[in-house]
């Protein structure tokens, strides 16, 4: 007896189907997670305020939303002094700056910190706060201090709501790759590192990058970026299901590439929802992107890789026990994000993740999945193991053909 095969039509209507309900289900049970109360930014208002009333030698400094290249070609016309006072006097806005230098970036963000931690110290002392008030206050707390701690480079801080941060591991100004990791789903200043489940928080993914890094290239001058520099959705909601937040991430994104300093070339490593925001940065990207590598992808808002119009090799790899193959791969009136990255016909080469376990398990030290995403980021693709339904993803990179 012939089995039945379900028609291109009566597929897609149980593919809208299915999406119909999964979205249903997300908005109106308990699976979607509570929004993060939001803070005031009185101190970042006022010192934006303050940025647009002052001068250096006479001169109005550059807007906040100048290019990269324009500032830095405000900041190199300025000596060391003047540089550190605008740092001092201006941390949140220094600290946040795409094109000022890193160095100076990283100066003014320990201010900044430094003065939330005070702020934050003074209101759970002097301020009423429900018993869960002072739990939250007290992760904020801990997080500032733990922001603090020496040796740490931390490139973008917002206290702001959720907040927002990034953090280099190694040195931007001496890498020849950059790798760059943008996180997914529930991603703030609270989840930014983890003690628990330390690999599925972007600064334990950007660690664990970074080493696997040096083993796979010991020669090659790495740094590694935990970018949550954009606010991600939380919870498994409707903003989950749609690409506004994800529009805003792609042009902080971009932002950030385009500021990076030197020569070097960079990989993006997005997980998650960060596939969606990789997505829609990959047509506005510099040329310096060779690669965008995805992980868990619930699609990156393309019917394939032509759509993304990406200069860059794109990547895709996913557990099998990952969930997130299960929700459906559609775009229906703003819902859902498109194609499944892993199917054949979207044309991204697929890569093992072997040894991950689950949606959060791809940066786990001594995974498969995690070796691959190294190699990629020290450019070493005939060492890129590829999926057995893709045996060939690595063939034609310089004339190689991967394992």
């Amino acid at each position: 007896m012939t089995p039945f095969s379900p028609s291109p039509a009566l597929a897609g209507w149980r593919g809208l189907l299915a999406l119909a309900v999964v979205f249903i289900m997300l908005t109106t049970t308990g699976w979607t997670a509570e929004r993060q109360r939001s803070a005031p930014r009185d101190f970042f208002e006022a010192e934006s305020t303050a940025w647009r009333k002052a001068r250096v030698d006479g001169r109005a400094l550059p807007g906040t939303d100048s290019t990269p290249s324009q500032l830095a070609a405000f900041f190199a016309s300025l000596d060391r002094a003047r540089s550190d006072r605008l740092a001092q006097r201006f941390p949140l806005v220094v600290g946040n700056l795409n094109g000022a230098p890193v160095a100076l970036r990283y100066q003014a963000n320990r201010a900044a910190i430094a003065r939330s931690l005070a702020v934050e110290t003074q209101r759970r002392k002097t301020a009423r706060l429900t018993a869960e008030g002072r739990h939250h206050s007290m992760r904020r707390i801990h997080r500032f201090q733990a922001l603090m701690r020496p040796g740490r480079q931390i490139l973008a801080f917002d206290p702001a709501g959720s907040g927002r941060a990034a953090e280099v591991f190694g040195s931007l100004e001496r890498a020849d790759r950059v790798s760059v990791i943008v996180p997914g789903v529930d991603t703030d200043l609270l989840t930014f590192q983890r003690s628990a489940r330390k690999y599925s928080a972007p600064v334990g993914m950007a660690q664990s990058l970074y080493a696997a890094e040096r083993v796979a290239s010991p020669r090659t001058r790495t740094a590694v970026i935990a970018w949550a520099d954009y606010i991600a959705p939380a919870g498994l909601g409707m903003d989950s299901a749609t690409g506004r937040l994800a529009e805003n991430g792609a042009v902080r994104l971009t932002r950030l590439v385009d500021a990076l300093p030197g020569a070097s070339e960079i990989a993006l490593f997005c997980h998650s929802y960060g596939s969606v925001v990789c997505g829609l940065a990959a047509r506005e990207l510099s040329p310096r992107v060779t690669d965008i590598a995805v992980a868990g992808s619930p699609g990156m808002r393309a019917g394939n890789v032509t759509e993304l119009r990406a200069r860059a090799r794109v990547w895709a790899m996913r557990d099998r026990d990952d969930w997130i193959e299960d929700v459906p791969h559609l775009q229906v009136g703003g819902l859902g994000h498109g194609a499944d990255p892993m199917a054949p016909e979207f044309g991204a080469r697929v890569m093992s993740a072997d040894g991950a376990i689950g949606h959060s398990g791809y940066f786990e030290p001594g995974t498969e999945s995690i070796a691959n995403l190294a190699v990629i980021g020290v450019g070493s693709y005939a060492e890129v193991v590829c999926s057995p339904a893709d045996i060939e993803c690595g063939h034609d990179i310089f004339g190689e053909a991967a394992a």
